[in-house]
């Protein structure tokens, strides 16, 4: 059974909360966003409309109370339904003055007395405004100091809520059950466009609300490149196939792949596959409460170079999941965030083998007090073939 869509208020209330005492900590009077993810986070504001660039919309967080809500009027009313009463709007788009005179006006005590507003400013962050808009508000507010409260920000989205995590696994669920039928979607002969498509419709079919993401790759013996859009090139018996999904419930990604050989498998993509494979499980005993993201990056890399020496260097290993495709942390040398219960991580150790070939796994699972939960059903413990035996499930 699908879980509840959107969420209780009392959601949005502690969202808050939390943030306002790590306002309080940096002594912050407020907090601007101009992000889709961010302004989503604190007011529940979901819409395909942000897939326009023409408008800019802002969200204002101050240091006690509900959010204020700067949006196009176009927003409104959808804005309007949900927890937020403060909703201030103007006729956009409108270029000589799209929403800054509200926020002058909004900001303006806070210039007055000298306080700091954060803005998030950081890796991973953008600014969804145009910069001249953004340098014209600051030169209206002369004494407002600035802060960089990406930190704070991601910190609070890093752990999940338990309404959250159920979303994220129901859409886990829902792609698992899309790749169990790989026997019946995908075959020789078969346009390697069309097997997207196959694969997207049934993700369709099984409740997904989208799969904004697909991307993957289909050639002798392994893949070069997992990221290109499809080709109608035919799929050939020799074949690895690779599909990595992004689908998506009430707002929420799902982001693992699975790996398939065309009717039958060469010995250096099967060891490939091991290897993979053995990595993940490493990445499942190292992802507990208290272990840095650098420690399970650790964990898979040692198993990838002790197996296959010349498999090549990659920035990270997995990455945080939500309401984003790819959500901070990194699993990644560089990153020593500490994993804490209830985050929701990716595990996605790859290597390069062969003449150019590489394969990428990858998994999704929230960190608990113990062993991690599998949210993506677990791969076969072996590459499975298309058209061979059965596509079968392994640890779980």
């Amino acid at each position: 059974m699908a879980p509840p869509r959107g969420f209780a208020y009392q959601e949005f209330e502690a969202r808050t909360a939390r943030a306002q005492a790590a306002m309080a900590r940096r002594g912050v009077e407020g907090v601007l966003l101009t992000s889709e993810a961010e302004i989503r986070y604190f007011s529940g504001f979901h819409t395909l409309f942000w897939q326009s660039p023409t408008r800019p919309w802002f969200l204002y967080l101050p240091a006690s109370g509900k959010p204020i809500a700067i949006i196009p009027e176009i927003g409104a009313a959808l804005m309007r339904r949900g927890w937020l009463k403060d909703i201030r709007t103007w006729a956009a788009p409108c270029p000589k003055d799209d929403g800054i005179s509200l926020l002058v006006d909004l900001l303006a005590p806070l210039a007055a007395r000298g306080a700091t507003l954060g803005l998030m400013m950081g890796h991973e962050t953008h600014l969804h405004m145009p910069l001249a808009d953004y340098q014209r508000l600051l030169e209206a507010l002369p004494g407002l100091k600035l802060a960089d409260v990406t930190g704070e920000v991601q910190a609070l989205r890093w752990v999940k809520s338990p309404a959250e995590i159920a979303k994220i696994a129901h859409i886990c669920g829902i792609a698992g059950q899309a790749f169990a039928q790989a026997d019946a979607l995908f075959h020789e002969g078969q346009p390697l466009d069309e097997a997207f498509a196959a694969f997207r419709i049934a993700c369709l079919k099984l409740g997904a609300d989208d799969v904004p993401y697909l991307v993957g790759g289909a050639a002798q013996g392994g893949y070069d490149d997992v990221i290109s859009p499809p080709t109608a090139a035919p799929l050939r018996a020799g074949d690895v196939l690779m599909l990595d999904t992004g689908a998506t419930f009430d707002g929420y990604f799902c982001d693992f792949d699975r790996n398939f050989a065309m009717a039958r498998a060469d010995d250096a993509s099967r060891r490939a596959y091991d290897v993979l494979f053995a990595a993940t499980e490493a990445g499942l005993d190292a992802a507990r409460p208290g272990a840095t993201c650098a420690a399970v990056f650790a964990a898979m890399q040692r198993v990838i170079t002790r197996h296959s020496p010349d498999a090549g260097a990659v920035g990270r290993l997995g990455h945080g999941l939500g309401m984003q495709l790819t959500e901070q942390p990194s699993l990644a040398g560089f990153d020593t965030g500490i994993l804490q219960e209830n985050m929701v991580i990716t595990l996605e150790p790859s290597l390069s083998y062969g003449a150019g070939r590489m394969m990428v796994h990858e998994e999704n699972i929230v960190v608990q007090n113990g062993a991690p939960r599998l949210l993506s059903p677990r791969a076969p413990a072996a590459l499975p073939i298309i058209g061979g035996r059965a596509i079968i499930g392994g640890r779980s």
